[in-house]
């Protein structure tokens, strides 16, 4: 490619860190591969994405799209002008920036800015990291030109012609963890030859596996397990309450945020999680067994659908969150002590692994851009 040509790309991704993380690290690869870059981020005004993507240094403009609601609301009222007008302004972006490409990877900006893309003529291409589509990238599928996916058997969603199997995007620290065991649990300051359990909820937490750690962590003790537990802000004061008078309190390590992710998988033998793209993507790298407790109220219970794609595979454990309650210990404390099971999902979570992701859509990108040279 000719060294002195700008190349400019358009990337909208955002409402979730599933969403956002993704088109972050895509970002980076292409920063990395194309000389120069000009990289422009669209969000949705109000949230998260708004926030992040300048902290990652890409600026970014918004637009007042949102989601539809499950019930009537007034936003459900505003929600055909909010999405006239984000078409309008989208547009506008696609108009003036005259991207080389347009990258989408789900939430409710890319809609409406892929849709304006592709009618434009301009090359498209959308991250699908779950088993089972959001509205959007259904919508989005018959007009982009590429569609790459985190599963295989996506042709009943989207034309089989434009799918690409390459993966979910992982963060370079987890992908190339440099810590043994007992190195990182030492890091969290917990014994190094005993069994840890890892618990995430996504980093806001999970308000009901929290309730259901609550009521089981002094039996997991008493069994001789240590626990590292991100509770979200909203759960640490409850976590710490229900260890005030546990017996091994010093082998539990409650953080409301971990941002040492890689020490955190690095020290665990079984993970507990929700079953989000991210989860997923860097339970599958890391090779960890798991137990997964979907999020039910998930558009279209896409992560009871990501969860059920690796227990088809024996590759990790699912646990519903009604019955976590009455079962947490049971379940979680059966794989730990289980290390034949352990070891069947760690060779069978290796048939999920696509090698990097992130370099793989970075070509599927370029490609793009080559074909229109």
């Amino acid at each position: 490619m000719k060294k002195e040509k700008t190349y400019k790309i358009l990337l909208s991704g955002g409402g979730t860190g599933g969403h956002i993380f993704p088109a972050i690290a895509i970002a980076n690869g292409l920063k990395e591969k194309l000389k120069p870059v000009d990289i422009l981020f669209v969000g949705a005004n109000g949230r998260m994405e708004m926030e992040k993507v300048p902290q990652a240094g890409f600026p970014i403009e918004g637009l007042p799209i949102s989601g539809i609601q499950r019930r009537l609301t007034l936003k459900n009222l505003l929600f055909p002008f909010k999405l006239i007008v984000s078409l309008l302004k989208a547009k506008k972006i696609v108009k003036q920036f005259q991207p080389d490409v347009v990258v989408g990877t789900g939430g409710y900006a890319s809609g409406p800015l892929l849709k304006m893309a592709a009618k434009k003529g301009f090359p498209t291409l959308i991250l699908e990291q779950n088993s089972y589509p959001g509205i959007t990238n259904r919508w989005l599928g018959k007009v982009v030109d590429v569609i790459c996916t985190a599963y295989e058997g996506m042709e009943k969603y989207f034309p089989a012609e434009k799918i690409v199997v390459t993966g979910s995007p992982v963060r370079k620290n987890i992908r190339e963890i440099k810590y043994t065991p007992g190195e990182a649990r030492k890091f969290f300051g917990l014994e190094e030859n005993r069994k840890t359990l890892l618990i995430i909820g996504g980093s806001q937490g999970a308000l009901r596996i929290n309730e259901a750690v609550a009521l089981h962590i002094e039996k997991l003790l008493a069994n001789g397990i240590q626990v590292i537990w991100q509770t979200g802000k909203f759960s640490q004061e409850m976590a710490e309450r229900s260890l005030l008078n546990a017996k091994f309190r010093n082998r539990v390590v409650v953080k409301d945020f971990i941002y040492e992710m890689d020490k955190a998988y690095a020290a665990a033998d079984v993970v507990v999680s929700r079953a989000g793209a991210i989860a997923i993507a860097e339970i599958v790298e890391t090779g960890k067994p798991a137990v997964f407790i979907p999020l039910p109220s998930a558009a279209e219970d896409h992560q009871t659908r990501n969860a059920r794609a690796l227990v088809q595979k024996d590759a990790a454990l699912l646990l519903e969150e009604k019955k976590a309650p009455r079962l947490f210990f049971d379940v979680v404390f059966g794989l730990l002590k289980d290390e034949e099971k352990q070891q069947l999902f760690r060779k069978n979570l290796m048939l999920f692994k696509h090698g990097d992701a992130t370099e793989k859509i970075v070509h599927e990108v370029i490609q793009l851009i080559q074909k229109q040279a």
